[in-house]
């Protein structure tokens, strides 16, 4: 495929666009431009273009099925003036509906999981929508889901309609019209393949059957989150247990209606951190601001280019949207280290307490001098720890092991009616928060655990178990 731009071009000089005004911003949804890849695809003979989603007027792919969906229930009679949208989002259908929906004078209930980024539940808002969030932790036949909680709006609200993306094929019909077609002109025909990832399967359906029409040769691949199903039912034909992932919007713990399997030729799994690296990257080295399934779908195709390692081969990917949505998580290097998805330059030991896995006590537990060992027990068969340090007046004087202490209790039951000063091990080391974590693997290899001080006071504990949980991302 030709370059039409050259390196010497002007911006927005070679095409004109926007020539006519339009009647209203649904019409500036789709035509969305073939970008290549460069920085993150050096070294790579194969060319791998990215479709720039990310600049429809709602921020996303998604855009091009809200108007679909509320087009097909208007035609069946099943919306009309004053109803209300009802749907179970990501946060990106539901600003695609909202935009549709906003000209036409429609109430728009949207609801979503907790896992979503707050950026596309206050976007929403400022749609005009009504959002109501649920807890991600909920099982896919909760009736609380936030999928199963929005039919049950749809039932109970008069004049209301389920966009429900998962099923309407008005969803897979709109990229098979828009989608396909684009990509097809684009690039001259010579497109050879096409990845995106599923979140419903309408872009890779509808997409997929356009292509394949035109030339059955082009190949669909699909991305898929780690923890996601799809990739394992296409080979298995069988449902598997899905676990967490941080990426949002694609992948599934269930087969949506609007996924046609056979369209897609194979699947490829990627892991969060590789997904959010290369958002990054493409953002910080291409200049497209992506969130993190862009970076997911951009890893496989780029993965695909190498193995393919042919010049007159034409790849092309789904930049599903913006990252601007994700400037809490994906752009924010706390979250990111927070979830294991960014390794700090220089690992500390207060790195390493933050790091801790969800359920861990939340501050330090530790027990006077004067504590019964009765009580201490207690504190330590409750907090299911196995370290406890016994601090006086802000300073470790003496620390209580599990294994020790029990031992001492089943020698001679009348230990438990004494105070732990009679009984305590000698004290932990206490090092401040930013001391390395090779200066804290150094003192682990002579001592149980060792204490970790911030602002002038003990506020965690670093035993060897914790290091290498760390070190080892389990």
């Amino acid at each position: 495929m030709t370059d039409t731009v050259h390196d010497d071009a002007v911006p927005g000089a070679a095409a004109p666009r926007h020539l006519r005004p339009y009647a209203d911003v649904v019409q500036t949804i789709g035509w969305t431009p073939l970008i290549r890849l460069n920085a993150t695809a050096r070294g790579i003979r194969t060319p791998v273009y990215g479709k720039a989603e990310f600049m429809n007027p709602g921020g996303s792919i998604k855009d091009r099925i809200g108007p679909a969906i509320i087009a097909a229930a208007e035609r069946e009679g099943r919306l009309g003036p004053g109803g209300t949208i009802v749907e179970g989002t990501s946060g990106n259908t539901g600003v695609g509906l909202a935009i549709a929906a906003a000209s036409k004078g429609y109430r728009c209930i949207f609801t979503l999981s907790d896992k979503f980024s707050q950026e596309k539940v206050l976007l929403l808002r400022a749609f005009g929508a009504e959002v109501i969030v649920t807890s991600a932790a909920l099982a896919p036949d909760h009736p609380d889901n936030y999928v199963n909680l929005a039919k049950r709006i749809a039932e109970e609200t008069p004049n209301a309609v389920l966009a429900d993306q998962f099923y309407n094929q008005a969803n897979p019909d709109a990229h098979y019209r828009t989608t396909g077609p684009e990509v097809w002109e684009q690039t001259g025909g010579r497109v050879t393949h096409f990845v995106a990832a599923a979140g419903t399967g309408g872009t890779l359906t509808g997409v997929g059957r356009y292509l394949k029409e035109r030339n059955p040769a082009v190949r669909i691949v699909g991305g898929d989150p780690v923890g996601s199903i799809l990739k394992a039912y296409s080979e298995t034909g069988t449902k598997t247990e899905p676990s967490p992932y941080k990426v949002e919007g694609i992948g599934q713990d269930k087969i949506p209606g609007t996924l046609d399997m056979s369209v897609v030729d194979e699947w490829r799994s990627v892991d969060d951190r590789t997904s959010m690296t290369l958002a990054r990257r493409l953002t910080r080295e291409e200049g497209l601001f992506v969130g993190g399934s862009s970076g997911l779908i951009a890893h496989v195709a780029l993965e695909v280019a190498r193995e393919v390692d042919d010049p007159d081969a034409c790849i092309v990917c789904i930049l599903c949207d913006t990252g601007e949505r994700y400037l809490s998580k994906v752009y924010s290097d706390d979250w990111m280290r927070e979830n294991r998805l960014l390794e700090p330059a220089r690992v500390s030991a207060g790195d390493v307490v933050r790091g801790k896995a969800q359920g861990a006590p939340p501050e330090l537990i530790s027990v006077a001098p004067e504590t019964p060992v009765r009580q201490a027990l207690g504190f330590i068969t409750g907090n299911n720890v196995s370290q406890v340090p016994v601090v006086a007046e802000g300073d470790c004087v003496g620390h209580l092991a599990e294994s020790t202490l029990m031992a001492r209790v089943l020698e001679n039951t009348a230990v438990l009616e004494k105070s732990v000063q009679h009984v305590m091990d000698a004290p932990l080391p206490v090092v401040d928060g930013h001391v390395d974590l090779p200066t804290v693997t150094r003192l682990l290899s002579k001592n149980p655990a060792v204490l970790v001080r911030r602002n002038g006071k003990l506020d965690g504990i670093v035993t060897r178990f914790d290091v290498m949980r760390y070190v080892t991302g389990a």
